[in-house]
């Protein structure tokens, strides 16, 4: 950079999958045009979100420093959770352990993700578990040791009834009970992709705890029929028990209600179904949507603030086939999009639009199987599909493949062609 080049001052809030992919790319691509880049986390470990269930399962998982994964790139970490923003000042304040602090910023990247909403379902923010963070999947991890515990010990005896007796009938109330406490009863609710994983991970990890999967439709909703048999036949031989077509409306402490008014007595309850992303765009005045994401034009720019990107879970990215739903899979490439984008305007260039198609569905069902979904670009089913053991192959592959991109962008400045998914035509209706 010569001396008389400006600094442009880009700030990237969140370093999960697209924020860090998106510092260590817009480093690379602005450092000679002025770009600083400074990178804010509340933690310094790399949270893999894929690998959630596996950590609400006790399982231990690499550990991967932030810190690391951008040094050597001229990305400067900032350790602290954004509580605001002031677009008009163009700066952004920081809660650290030693107090507030203001970045100023020409450039912001949005990229603080979505967690689940259960706030629209009464008691589920207070008693229900979720996989938002590695706080609140450890939370449910030693809950689940305490049951296998008491299973183990014979010892388990509560209002479902003692020693795993199955019940029926009504509570004091009236309202109706079903259930049984063989060692205890976990809930998990929503059976999307999310609540498969989680709850195939706790079935195999804990054999003698009774895992009820609660959703309004049938497990995996996107899958072809072929892929979602095989699906339906893991869930059985893992001894899941699957209601569909059921609502949850009431969780408490001890069970969940259903519309119906039948009550399944629970000793604990995983909240996967609904997402939300973090309130603080709305709450500084960029444009968003119903489901608090920013909104955002074809180059990923906010269309309220345009010196604001948004990326990944944070961004309502539409394409031509319809609206992207946040995942790993389109969340990498929304980053390293938004970092070309960047990086072409400080040049002077206009950013091309983003687009995006995706390829496949991958759920893992315990460790030991798995099934793949392949897709058109519009995330509906084609007919093929992977199983077994080649699956779990395939889905560790995935799995581990954010960090080892996160690898090659440290020292290749690949063209964005060769690492993004290319758009497609779609197959059904724009959404």
């Amino acid at each position: 950079m010569s001396s008389s080049t400006r600094i442009h001052r880009i700030v990237v809030l969140g370093a999960g999958y697209t924020g860090v992919v998106c510092a260590i790319r817009v480093a690379r691509r602005t450092r000679r045009a002025g770009g600083r880049v400074t990178l804010v986390n509340p933690s310094e470990r790399f949270t893999e979100r894929l690998r959630m269930h596996q950590l609400a399962t006790g399982q231990e998982l690499a550990e991967h420093s932030i810190p690391r994964l951008v040094a050597g790139l001229g990305v400067e970490f900032r350790r602290g959770r954004a509580t605001a923003i002031d677009p008009r000042r163009r700066e952004v304040t920081v809660s650290t352990g030693n107090g507030e602090a203001r970045l100023g910023y020409e450039t912001l990247v949005y990229a603080i993700g979505s967690v689940a909403d259960p706030a629209p379902v009464p008691g589920a923010a207070e008693h229900a578990y979720t996989l938002d963070s590695p706080r609140s999947a450890a939370r449910l991890a030693a809950r689940l040791a305490d049951l296998a515990g008491a299973a183990a010990g014979g010892a388990v005896t509560d209002e479902t009834g003692a020693g795993g007796t199955a019940v029926s009938g009504t509570d004091a109330g009236g309202t109706a009970v079903s259930g049984t406490a063989a060692g205890g009863t976990v809930a998990v609710c929503g059976a999307g992709l999310t609540g498969v994983e989680a709850a195939t991970e706790i079935a195999e990890r804990y054999p003698r705890l009774r895992v009820v999967l609660l959703s309004r439709g049938a497990p995996g909703p996107l899958m072809h029929d072929r892929a979602r048999r095989y699906l339906d036949r893991a869930l059985r031989r893992l001894g899941v028990e699957v209601r569909a077509g059921v609502e949850v409306t009431v969780v408490r402490s001890d069970a969940v209600v259903l519309a119906d008014g039948e009550r399944v007595p629970v000793d604990a309850c995983l909240w996967t179904t609904g997402f939300t992303a973090h309130p603080l765009a709305a709450e500084s005045g960029l444009a968003v949507d119903d489901r608090n994401r920013i909104v955002v034009d074809p180059t990923l720019r906010s269309v309220s603030h345009p010196e604001v990107y948004a990326i990944g879970d944070a961004a309502a990215i539409r394409e031509p086939w319809g609206t992207i739903h946040g995942t790993c899979q389109s969340g990498i490439p929304s980053g390293i999009h938004a970092a070309d984008v960047i990086a072409r305007d400080l040049r002077g260039r206009r950013g091309r639009p983003f687009r995006f198609g995706y390829v496949h569905q991958p759920v893992s069902l315990g460790r030991g199987d798995a099934v793949i979904q392949f897709t058109h670009a519009d995330d509906s089913p084609r007919r093929w599909y992977l199983a077994g053991r080649w699956a779990v192959a395939y889905k560790e592959c995935v799995t581990a493949s954010p960090t080892a991109t996160y690898r090659l962008l440290r020292r290749v400045d690949l063209p964005g062609r060769f690492l993004s998914l290319p758009g497609g035509r779609a197959t059904r209706r724009a959404r």
